[in-house]
């Protein structure tokens, strides 16, 4: 059995570990907001929301999703991150079973015709895509992350993040003010800012922690010492875009 079966059974056990944990943090909110809504009624004056932590669905919830997080941080030292990356859509398939069992949400058709495309992909992409997962050097790693293509796309992302995010804060303050009634197109323009810029920063944070499991797998097998100014770069990159992607 191949390194990348070994990988792709990981990030699959990751991504529903992960989507699980959002479900219950999810349940955690609302049950927050539920003994918000018992604990105020017939009192004169509200109550502050008790804080989150003290619910125990929260807490289960942010344990599934370290644990999530974890396992797919270990699945990218066995994978190509292109093979990854696309199986992480099996969270849109759990989703379906997790919010019916845990939310009690009805599940549509078109959610589940929409499921089924995501599960075709998924077989395609399995048999036909990447499987190899080479371990690079720093000195490697760093002439990728230095060559012109990618730097001309950090730039062209760096600046679509920043229309989008002012977008999304502008049609969020209009929302805010009381007395404004949006024009239509801002319904649909929100949710798309919003999904741009975690889709951005969210697939940044999955490159620097390729990167960081790359050197952990370096270090394993040929003695690397990870004390190096690179490994600490991807470290902090790694934890700026994952903290604001987890902020968002």
């Amino acid at each position: 059995m191949g390194e990348w079966v070994i990988g792709a059974f990981i990030n699959l056990f990751g991504s529903i570990a992960i989507n699980f944990g959002t479900n219950l943090l999810k349940l955690g909110h609302n049950e927050r907001e539920r003994h918000s809504v018992l604990e105020n009624e017939g009192m004169s004056v509200k109550i502050p929301l008790k804080p989150i932590i003290y619910f125990h669905t929260w807490r289960i919830g942010i344990l599934f999703f370290f644990i999530g997080n974890c396992l797919n941080f270990i699945s990218f030292g066995y994978a190509a991150q292109s093979l990854l990356a696309a199986l992480g859509s099996i969270q849109f398939v759990s989703n379906i079973a997790f919010a019916y069992f845990v939310l009690n949400k009805m599940v549509t058709v078109k959610v589940l015709v929409a499921t089924a495309f995501i599960v075709l992909g998924n077989i395609f992409l399995v048999a036909f895509g990447n499987h190899q997962s080479p371990v690079y050097t720093p000195e490697q790693l760093a002439e990728k992350y230095s060559n012109i293509p990618f730097l001309v796309h950090c730039m062209i992302l760096v600046l679509v993040v920043a229309l989008h995010h002012y977008i999304y804060r502008r049609g969020a303050l209009l929302i805010a003010v009381s007395g404004q009634d949006l024009r239509p197109y801002w319904h649909m323009l929100l949710p798309f800012s919003y999904a741009t810029v975690s889709g951005a920063i969210g697939s940044f944070s999955v490159l620097f922690a390729k990167s960081l499991s790359n050197l952990l797998r370096l270090a394993m097998y040929s003695g690397y010492q990870l004390h190096g100014w690179f490994t600490y770069s991807m470290l902090l990159l790694f934890l700026s875009t994952a903290g604001f992607w987890v902020r968002l």
